[in-house]
């Protein structure tokens, strides 16, 4: 069953995306970012969603609950510009309909 959810995300020019997101598709955060061209091609996702470059970390704005941060994304990100505690990388959050209302930021580029 299609269920599409309702995402903000701030582009790194300070412009806010309110987006429609599928939840059937497999698709993570970073694929939508890439999707709606909410960042320059060659930007972000570098090395393909395989928490390796950083490139797609955001900061989590809402309350939202997501899925755990595994080992492989909280090694990325203690390599990682601009981090902060509520840094995330896109290419690690699953678009689930729990989601509903998630709003993130993207990071600078490094």
């Amino acid at each position: 069953m299609e269920q599409d959810i309702n995402i903000k995300i701030t582009d790194r020019d300070g412009v806010t995306h309110e987006v429609l997101a599928p939840t059937d598709m497999a698709m993570n955060l970073m694929e939508v970012v890439r999707s709606y061209e909410l960042a320059p091609e060659g930007t972000i996702g570098i090395c393909g969603g395989m928490a390796m470059c950083a490139s797609c970390q955001c900061y989590v704005l809402s309350d939202t609950i997501l899925p755990e941060m595994q080992d492989d994304e909280e090694a990325m990100l203690s390599e990682a510009f601009y981090v902060k505690d509520n840094s995330r990388l896109g290419c690690q959050i699953q678009i689930t309909p729990e989601m509903e209302g998630l709003e993130v930021e993207l990071a600078p580029e490094s």
